[in-house]
């Protein structure tokens, strides 16, 4: 699984452009508990916060729900965000190392070039190059917007991650093996889900199905100004209810 290519990032963005309608977004990440039998005298050090033993997979997908980055081998007691801050995956970003590309203008607009973007769930942290969702009850319409577009997004990881253990049933049981030869079952899998997929192909329309959210009040956010992780989510959240409006998106 090699590193992306400046031309590769860009196609990936195409593809979320394309399927999810969320633009500049390079990947949809998450992380999986694989569970495994607790090894002798290892005390607690396998079980996470679902009382199970279990070794992290942290994942990175694209739009054709291929892995283009994982990392594997954290202990069930670690979080997200602490692998996530710890992987090679992310040094290499904060590092400027992984050929993404310079920011740019999203479809339809010419004011502000925004950078390209991986969208996250709640567990990690916002910043330049993650989206995540706001947090809170009783968010005002365009923010429950943005919620929407970036759920659609990130459901590309966890049907990922559905269709990996479904077809390597391996993982609807505890994996009773040695941690070292766990991680290279883990490994060897993934990649067999890449090769399937892109040997197999499949009609992303028949995955598809849109509903409305709610109706459209009208309720336009003002103009973006700023800089930084909460500017930027705040840009493409006016620009999912404006420019990058999609009619769906609401009831009628």
């Amino acid at each position: 699984m090699g590193q992306p290519s400046k031309k590769r990032w860009l196609e990936i963005s195409e593809g979320f452009l394309k399927n999810s309608d969320f633009p500049n977004c390079i990947g949809a990440i998450d992380g999986k508990h694989v569970r495994v039998v607790k090894p002798k005298h290892s005390g607690s050090l396998y079980y996470n916060y679902k009382h199970y033993c279990s070794i992290q997979l942290l994942a990175i997908s694209d739009a054709n729900y291929c892995f283009t980055y994982v990392d594997i081998g954290d202990y069930g007691k670690n979080n997200d965000a602490s692998v996530y801050n710890n992987s090679r995956f992310n040094k290499k970003l904060q590092a400027g190392t992984l050929n993404i590309p310079e920011p740019a203008y999203l479809p339809g607009k010419n004011d502000c070039k925004m950078p390209f973007v991986l969208v996250g769930d709640e567990a990690l942290a916002l910043s330049n190059a993650m989206m995540r969702p706001y947090g809170g009850k009783d968010l005002p319409q365009n923010k429950t917007v943005f919620n929407y577009r970036l759920s659609r997004a990130r459901r590309f990881i966890e049907c990922s991650f559905g269709i990996l253990t479904n077809k390597w049933r391996i993982f609807h049981r505890p994996l009773n093996v040695n941690m070292e030869l766990a991680i290279d079952i883990i490994k060897a899998c993934v990649v067999l889900h890449n090769f399937v997929r892109l040997r197999d192909g499949y009609l992303h329309e028949e995955s598809l199905s849109y509903t409305g959210l709610f109706e459209n009040e009208g309720n336009v956010p003002s103009r973006y100004t700023g800089t930084g992780p909460t500017a930027i989510r705040d840009y493409f959240t006016n620009y999912f209810v404006t420019d990058g409006i999609l009619p769906w998106q609401y009831r009628n």
